[in-house]
Formats: C-alpha cells, sequence, structure tokens
C-alpha cells in the first residue's frame, strides 16, 4: 500500500524508472532527475543521515530554494521515520531560533553560504544542532566551523554504509506507517509565536489525492516549485501532489529568473498567491504604457471585448457568433501572445490561495482565457478545503467543499471545517490545539464566512478582524479591513494596504506605492525622484493613489453592507512593509495588530485630523544591518460617498 511519501517514491521508480521526476535549471541549462536517479539519492541520504544519529521521530530541518537534492532530503528523513522541517530561506536568522528550539533539532541540510551563516548564528543560541550538511559549496571553501559538512560528505557516508551492507532504508521505508508524522510546518506567525503544524503522511496525502481527483490531475503534469517550500501550499502542490500523482516538478534556476524560467517550461498546473498574480498584470500595464499608440489601442478594445465574452465563454456558456470570432481574432493577435509572455500558454488549471485575490484581477486571468480559480484552505487543513469547479469560478467565493470535508458554519460566522486533512496538533502545544480542535473533531479555522445558494463557500475576512464603525455617518456599519485592502491593492500602483477602522467613526489606511510602476508612470511624466520615500511623498503621485482610493469607495458605495468600509482619509508610507521588520509575515500577510502598534503616531494623526506628520523608522536591511528613514508625511482627505440603495 503507497500510504507514505517514501513508497510512493519507490513505486514510480519501479513502475517508471526512466520518467522525469524534477527539473533543474542551472546555468542556464536544464538537468533531469528521473525516478530511478531520484530514489538512489534518497537512499543514499537516509543512509548517511541514520550513521549521523537522525532516528525515527527525529527532526530534519531543510532550508532553501526548491532544489531536487532539498526535496531528496526530505525524503530521506521521511524514509527513516523521522519529521521534516522546511524553513523559510528568506528568514532571519533569529527568526529560526524558535522553531529549531522546539523541534529540538540536531540535523540541518541547508542550500547555501547564506543559510550556513544563519545556522552557525543559531547554533550559538541553540548549540544541540550538531549537524550542517550543504548543497551548494560556493563560498564555503574555507569554513572549518565542527559540524559543517558538503551535502557530498553525506551522501557519500551512505554509499559507504550501502556497500557495507546496510539495509536501513529499506527496513525503515517497510516499517513506516501512514500515521507516522512526516512534516511540520511553522504557521506565519500573524498574531504572535509561531506554532508547529503536525501533519501526518495519511493527512497530506489524502488532502493530495483529493485535490487531483478533482482537477482530473495526472503524471503528465508540468509545474513549476518558485515558492517556499516551507509554505504548505507549494509543499502541498510541488511534494505532495507531485508524489501522490508523478508528473514533473521544475526547479528555476533562481528567483530572478522565474518568468523567463516559467516561459520555457510553460506549466500546466499552476499555483500562485494573489500578489504573484497582481505583479504578472501589473508588467503587462507598464509595457502597455510604454507601447506606441496603435498597440494600446489594439489592447485596450481587445481587453474590453475580452471583459465581456472571456468570462462567459470560461464558464462554458455559448456568446453571439460575431463575439465568438472577434474573440478569436483577438485569441490569435492579443490573449495568445499575452499568455505566452505571462508564461501561462500551457496552463490547464491554475489557482491562487493564501488571500483573496481582488474581483477585478480575478476577472483579467480568466477573460484571456486562463482557468484562473480560488481554493480554500490553510496549514492546519493540509490546503485543500474548497475548491472551484471548472465553469463554477467566480471571484466571491471560494469553491465547494471537496471529498471528505464537511463544512460548518457557528452562530458568530466562523468556518467549522472536519476532514481527513486536519493537523495532528501544534507541536508541543496542547492549549494551541484545544483552542482550535473541538473534542468532536471540528477545526475552528478563525474565518467569518458563509455558504451561498449554490453551495459555494464566500469569506469574508478575518473573524477577529471583521468589526464594526462606531459613530459617524456609518454608524454600526460593517468594516472588513481585508476586503478593503484587497480592492486597493488591485491598482497596479498600490502594493500593499492596512485599513483600520473598528470601533472608530470612519475608515483610515496605509498604502504602499509598487515601486516599478509607479516609477514607470512618474518617468514617463518625467517627474525626478531619488529613491523610494521621494517617489512616494511626490504630490503627483499622491494625487494618483487620492484617485485609486475614489475609485474603491465608489465600489464600497454600491454594497450596502460595506459602504461604510470606505476609506476617509489615508497616508502614503515612507518606506515598504517589510517582513525583516516584521511588519509581514513570511508568506506576504499583512499583519496589522503590530503595524497600528508600531506606527500607532500615524494612526492617531490620521482619525486627529492633521494634514501632516513627521515619523522616523528602525529598518533591517538584507544583509543585517539596521538604519534608520524619516519623512514628514502627507495626510489626505478623500470624499466618502452614500450607500446607494438597491430597488426592493
Amino acid at each position: 500500500m503507497q500510504d507514505t511519501f517514501p513508497r510512493l517514491l519507490l513505486d514510480h521508480a519501479q513502475r517508471r524508472p526512466t520518467a522525469p521526476a524534477l527539473r533543474e535549471k542551472s546555468l542556464g541549462i536544464w538537468n533531469t532527475f528521473d525516478w530511478s536517479t531520484l530514489a538512489e539519492l534518497v537512499r543514499d541520504l537516509a543512509e548517511g543521515l541514520h550513521a549521523a544519529g537522525l532516528q525515527r521521530g527525529g527532526h530534519l530541518v531543510v532550508v532553501g530554494e526548491n532544489r531536487p537534492r532539498l526535496y531528496a532530503a526530505m525524503l530521506a528523513a521521511q524514509s527513516l521515520g523521522a519529521v521534516a522541517v522546511p524553513l523559510y530561506q528568506d528568514a532571519a536568522a533569529t527568526e529560526f531560533t524558535f522553531p529549531m528550539a522546539n523541534a529540538e533539532v540536531r540535523h540541518a541540510i541547508v542550500e547555501d553560504q547564506e543559510q550556513v551563516d544563519k545556522m552557525l548564528e543559531v547554533r550559538e543560541k541553540h548549540p544541540t544542532l550538531e549537524h550542517i550538511w550543504y548543497d551548494d559549496p560556493r563560498g564555503l571553501r574555507h569554513y572549518r566551523e565542527s559540524g559543517v559538512s558538503p551535502l557530498d560528505a553525506l551522501l557519500e557516508s551512505g554509499r559507504a554504509a550501502r556497500a557495507a551492507g546496510s539495509r536501513v532504508f529499506e527496513r525503515e521505508v517497510a516499517a513506516g506507517r501512514g500515521d507516522d508524522v512526516a512534516a511540520m510546518f511553522f504557521t506565519s506567525g500573524t498574531t504572535g509565536t509561531p506554532k508547529g503544524v503536525v501533519h501526518t503522511h495519511a493527512s497530506l496525502l489524502d488532502r493530495a489525492r483529493a485535490g487531483a481527483r478533482f482537477d482530473k490531475l495526472t503524471e503528465a503534469e508540468d509545474v513549476l516549485a518558485y515558492l517556499p517550500a516551507a509554505w504548505i501550499g507549494q509543499n502541498v502542490f510541488s511534494y505532495g501532489q507531485w508524489l501522490a500523482c508523478g508528473y514533473v516538478v521544475n526547479c528555476p534556476e533562481s528567483s530572478e529568473t522565474v518568468t523567463i524560467d516559467m516561459k520555457e517550461i510553460g506549466p500546466t498546473y499552476y499555483f500562485a498567491p494573489p500578489r504573484v498574480f497582481e505583479a504578472l498584470l501589473t508588467s503587462v500595464t507598464i509595457r502597455m504604457e510604454d507601447a506606441g499608440p496603435l498597440k494600446r489601442w489594439l489592447y485596450g478594445r481587445a481587453m474590453a471585448l475580452a471583459s465581456r465574452v472571456g468570462p462567459a465563454r470560461m464558464d462554458g456558456q455559448k456568446v453571439g457568433g460575431l463575439d465568438g470570432l472577434l474573440y478569436a481574432l483577438c485569441d490569435f493577435a492579443v490573449y495568445g501572445p499575452l499568455r505566452n509572455t505571462l508564461g501561462l500558454s500551457r496552463v490547464r488549471v491554475a489557482y491562487t490561495a493564501g488571500e483573496a485575490i481582488g474581483p477585478d484581477l480575478f476577472t483579467f486571468y480568466r477573460s484571456i482565457g486562463v482557468n484562473l480559480k480560488q481554493l480554500y484552505g490553510s496549514t492546519e487543513t493540509a490546503v485543500f478545503v474548497c475548491l472551484q469547479p471548472d465553469h463554477e469560478a467566480r471571484a466571491d467565493t471560494v469553491g465547494v467543499p471537496i471529498d471528505g470535508v464537511e463544512l460548518q458554519v457557528a452562530a458568530n460566522g466562523e468556518i467549522l471545517v472536519r476532514s481527513p486533512g486536519l493537523l495532528k496538533g501544534y507541536y508541543k502545544n496542547p492549549q494551541a490545539t484545544a483552542e482550535v480542535l473541538t473534542e468532536d473533531g471540528w477545526y475552528r479555522t478563525g474565518d467569518a464566512g458563509f455558504l451561498d445558494a449554490h453551495g459555494h463557500l464566500k469569506i469574508i475576512d478575518r473573524a477577529k478582524d471583521v468589526g464594526k464603525l462606531a459613530g459617524g455617518a456609518f454608524d454600526g456599519a460593517l468594516f472588513a479591513p481585508k476586503y478593503v485592502e484587497n480592492k486597493l491593492k488591485f491598482f497596479p500602483f498600490i502594493k500593499e494596504a492596512v485599513a483600520f477602522g473598528d470601533g472608530r467613526d470612519r475608515v483610515c489606511a496605509f498604502l504602499n506605492i509598487d515601486m516599478p510602476a509607479v516609477g514607470n508612470w512618474a518617468e514617463r511624466r518625467n517627474l525626478p525622484y531619488g529613491g523610494y520615500t521621494d517617489l512616494a511623498s511626490k504630490p503627483e503621485v499622491i494625487e494618483l493613489l487620492k484617485d485609486c482610493v475614489q475609485q474603491v469607495n465608489a465600489d464600497l458605495a454600491t454594497d450596502e453592507r460595506l459602504a461604510g468600509s470606505q476609506v476617509s482619509r489615508f497616508l502614503v508610507l515612507h518606506k515598504e512593509l517589510d517582513a525583516d521588520d516584521g511588519e509581514l509575515t513570511r508568506t506576504r500577510k499583512v499583519r496589522r495588530g503590530f503595524i497600528a502598534q508600531k506606527y500607532g503616531v500615524l494612526v492617531d494623526a490620521l482619525y486627529a485630523g492633521r494634514t501632516e506628520q513627521h515619523i522616523e523608522t528602525a529598518v533591517t536591511f538584507e544583509d543585517g544591518r539596521t538604519g534608520s528613514v524619516s519623512a514628514t508625511l502627507k495626510l489626505v482627505d478623500v470624499p466618502v460617498l452614500p450607500a446607494v440603495r438597491r430597488a426592493a
């Protein structure tokens, strides 16, 4: 029975030994690992890890970009009955300290010098970390720290053990069970200390297989693995479903080459959070603004047709003969080349998750022929709870419950989930586990929502974040901050938004500009600037963003329930919100409470009606150095419109 990841690996290696399993781009060349080669690599690593003291139930930390040998390392740990613990490669060393101490980690396999340096820093506070192996030797030739070795040395140790007759790998794989713990994923820590979410082979594989059945995934799919493997979304798509289905996972050369590599691979199954789709659309917008008048005119006319006809076509509805002909012509001249430019020309199924996606952004992709759909899930549910069926994808819902999932809406509007994919618990945190898992097996998601008349789940916001205004023209009105933030972020000029308003008489917001988009806009208008802070403070840029906010307000005014969420005042922050400064999680979620506290003087200034406010803020640079940035920010008023009441 193929009830563990290592057994699935061996099954593929036996049935399809020469079929491609993983591809990795290095120095511009794609290198392929077939299933047989991968299985041998895993055997050697497992024997080497066992010789180094990794035992059943132990934890192996894995840190780095998506790399075949790091995937093999996770499989090797699981082969021994140990637990793979992927951590975010862009995290600072201090962010590793708690997870590694919490999991009592003795062994780590990392990608390169940067990650080795972080591990050595962690070891100063966590001396039980005995072994650190690295995949990429560049810059590490003269390192003499104890316990630091190349991954090749671990492989040699494993080969020597096998040559001496060791059968540890075969014995431990045979002893493995589906209910063994397979992996631990640490939550993003949006509201406090990260928690280790414990998942078994059974929970991860059940959801991976359920998702594969839903979208009829086969071994013929091509997937691009470019998001952090520590994020369970990427891990399930490029690890869990990869082993369940046997398709090919492609690892880009670097984060800078993802766009080029994506065009070369042409994935058929694609997954990205909304911010990636936002960035792709921003790049298109910038290119079209730089195009000649004829191209801009053609693009504008084609997109007008796409927005009118495209979504209906994607939903399987019939369109008029003339519209069908025009769409086919535009598909040849505009939409097809555009999908190719975005690397989405072969996509059969594309998903977005992690945050709600703006309806206009969602409609854009579907209108040009990309089968973009939404899914709902979390780290604790092994991702797959609700998925959108083909021809039933809507911007305001996240799909229907899939195989094995039960949904329940609590009296306070919170969504409860029960499925075979639920976490086993939070590692060494029974109190937190009891807070989210009921005695009868329901998981409290913390999200507020409801099932609509068609059985689709609609998420409003985090239950704890949904509030009400107190006083003012919209006294008692519903306030859904994430809903407002997502509407603001649809505009290519706005990268991040943070809305405030619960318990207050009006809604105010912080905005971050999107540097490439706004920089391009400024350059075309011969507007000089000297960096992010200077550009963000330009009166012309503030007016540009004010126009975006006004458009959002006009849209919100048409919804009686959310009309009170219109933004009455805003400011453009003098720095980008950054995970290194604690303002975002590693999955790019806004830490609203932390930001409200850190920038309390700005929040107070907005609600006090001031026209400007000076601020000085500490920042952390990529190399770990700290500094500060200061500015006097303009506080801008925006007209708030009366709610448009719909006819009975």
